[in-house]
């Protein structure tokens, strides 16, 4: 088993250079890093103002990393992004001209004011990491990161994510208000320059993709294994769920517990790693009932039901 100290150090550094311009908000920003190590994409649902485009750069400075940002409209196509051939008369032959999908880090601003064809755009790049351009297929550089934001669905002008691409994000995130305190120190630090741009680079792509091959290394006992599937297992057969959560999930559920755990200074994952990321990694992607509506519950709170009635298993 591979050394799990660097990986806590490594991510400990990138968590601090983010929080220079993202205060008060350190789960989100564990999550984030957490979607990282997994060679994940995060999805975070928040109202305007709230950081989460700063969190994407921030983000991408410390990694010293290659970012990009694509403002999602109604007008916008799938070639806006992906990118698109375009005619050479000197050469008298197509060339590919990469879209702003070819990055290291991509924010997809507002990803929910976009049509569903180019929403569903993004479906190869974030799960096979390539892109193919008339029949032509083009790989993209690793680490290559989505983090897509949108704003709450009863705002006017948005349309729903299509469930093939919820299911491709990790995990879906809320960042929130800061307190009074926290609003204090953001107009302290923003007072002559914004902090964004101090951001510096505290670690390197070969770096993040070796984290990434050893956070697969991180023990987790076959109990948990079960654990875990059971959870999700109970999403499928839920009265008041008409679509539980996908064999994806309970792959996520424990790759970000093994990065959790090796973010923590740990070799193993412990049940409460599962239990802390089941939220974000499954309420995304269930779909309610009419019936849930009608009782005013929401997904979290059927999570929370079904964590609540499975038995947690002993781990040595």
């Amino acid at each position: 088993m591979s050394d799990i100290k660097p990986i806590a150090d490594r991510s400990a550094a990138i968590i601090d250079e983010i929080e220079t311009v993202i205060v008060g908000k350190r789960q989100a920003v564990e999550s984030v890093v957490i979607g990282l190590l997994c060679s994940g994409h995060i999805l975070i649902e928040d109202i305007p103002g709230v950081g989460k485009t700063m969190l994407a750069k921030a983000l991408a400075g410390a990694l010293g990393a290659a970012y990009r940002r694509i403002q999602f409209t109604p007008d916008l196509l799938p070639a806006d992004v992906t990118g698109t051939s375009i005619f050479s008369q000197k050469t008298g032959e197509f060339a590919f001209r990469p879209g702003p999908v070819f990055a290291n880090v991509l924010l997809a601003d507002e990803i929910n004011r976009a049509t569903p064809k180019t929403q569903s755009s993004l479906l190869e790049c974030m799960e096979e990491f390539q892109v193919t351009v008339d029949g032509t297929t083009h790989i993209l550089d690793r680490p290559f990161f989505v983090i897509a934001t949108e704003n709450p669905i009863e705002y006017r002008g948005t349309y729903p994510l299509p469930e093939a691409q919820l299911d491709r994000f990790l995990m879906r995130v809320s960042m929130g208000y800061p307190t009074p305190e926290q609003e204090v120190v953001v107009l302290d630090r923003q007072a002559r320059e914004h902090p964004i741009h101090s951001v510096k680079a505290v670690i390197t792509a070969d770096e993040v993709l070796q984290m990434q091959e050893q956070v697969k290394d991180v023990h987790i006992d076959p109990s948990l294994k079960e654990y875990l599937v059971a959870l999700v297992a109970a999403t499928r057969d839920h009265p008041l769920l008409a679509l539980g959560a996908s064999p994806r999930a309970s792959l996520g559920l424990m790759r970000t517990g093994q990065a959790r755990a090796a973010l923590h200074g740990r070799e193993y994952v412990l049940p409460d790693d599962i239990k802390a990321l089941a939220p974000a990694v499954l309420c995304h992607r269930l779909i309610l009932r009419p019936e849930a509506r009608v009782r005013q519950a929401d997904a979290a709170q059927l999570v929370a039901e079904i964590l609540d009635q499975i038995s947690v298993p002993v781990v040595d």
